[in-house]
């Protein structure tokens, strides 16, 4: 079952793809000697520091990327300011606003899990890519293989951080160490990386890194990939069901749960029923883009309790 719906998907996303690059190929052709010409301008300045070139577009783009955007939702968290974004949380009585030794506790931690797990991690993909490759290259890849690329990336992570991230469900595991990361059953976009070492490395860090070494992906790509993998999280742990972005709902609803919705897109959690309480709940009903202003919890409230 498994290989049949992810053999759809591949299928699918080939098929959009294909149609998406029709579309987009022509800005990409028109602008490709743009980009291609930014790129030679800064392989020539970084030449024969490929190593720093490296670093600087898997550590500090991703990590500036990371923050830009928690800083911005740090701002809503601590001050319950601007009011029209405060609108959107989630579980409405939690985080009004955060609790700040909380707060500083998951600070600390995602700062260390960043310099000291993430980095020599981002080392060592360095050195295996460079050992099977060129990660630096002086072309880019073409934009249909960069597009395959993301779709393969996506899928590796939705099953490999499925099954490490149920594994560290388990009672054996979950009290040493996930406990840690579902102190918050309310999350806030921090909360992402805040977990133990162990878990850092096997279920955060594993799924993002390990598509780009098998594929030996060219820095462009793999840069983007790491970006797009904190933004998504971030937005995964946001609390806040924005207008126009990607729905939390999800892995909100984990945060409350614990036993349901362990996957990133769901497919597996379908295949494996492990979302089965979420398709009852209204959580799976506000489970959508919001294309409008008015908060999901307000166009689809609760369902009132007996007696009231």
């Amino acid at each position: 079952k498994a290989a049949f719906v992810i053999g759809s998907g591949i299928l699918f996303l080939a098929a959009f793809g294909n149609s998406l690059t029709w579309h987009l190929q022509r800005f990409w052709g028109a602008s490709g000697d743009f980009w291609q010409n930014l790129w030679t301008k800064l392989y020539v300045a970084f030449e024969g520091h490929d190593a720093a070139l490296f670093f600087l577009g898997t550590m500090l783009l991703p990590t500036l990327t990371f923050w830009l955007s928690n800083a911005l939702l740090l701002l809503v968290d601590i001050t319950g300011k601007p009011s029209f974004i405060t609108r959107y949380r989630i579980q409405v009585d939690k985080n009004n606003p955060v609790d700040p030794v909380k707060l500083r506790q998951a600070l600390k931690t995602v700062i260390f899990n960043q310099v000291f797990i993430s980095g020599p991690m981002v080392v060592a993909v360095y050195y295996l890519m460079s050992w099977t490759g060129n990660p630096c290259g002086p072309e880019l890849p073409t934009f249909h293989w960069a597009l395959m690329e993301l779709a393969a990336f996506s899928i590796l992570e939705e099953v490999l951080f499925y099954y490490s991230h149920r594994l560290f469900h388990h009672p054996s595991l979950y009290k040493h160490y996930h406990k840690q990361h579902h102190e918050w059953t309310a999350p806030i976009g921090l909360v992402s990386i805040y977990a133990h070492p162990l878990e850092h490395v096997i279920s955060n860090m594993l799924p993002v890194v390990i598509g780009p070494v098998i594929l030996g992906s060219h820095l462009s790509s793999t840069s983007l990939w790491y970006c797009l993998a904190l933004v998504s999280t971030t937005i995964s742990h946001c609390g806040y069901h924005l207008p126009f972005l990607p729905s939390p709902e999800f892995h909100d609803f984990h945060h409350l749960r614990f036993n349901q919705c362990f996957g990133v897109f769901g497919i597996l959690d379908r295949l494996h029923s492990t979302d089965a309480k979420f398709r009852q709940s209204k959580q799976y009903e506000r489970h959508t883009l919001l294309t409008s202003f008015t908060p999901l919890n307000e166009s689809i409230p609760d369902t009132p309790k007996k007696g009231q």
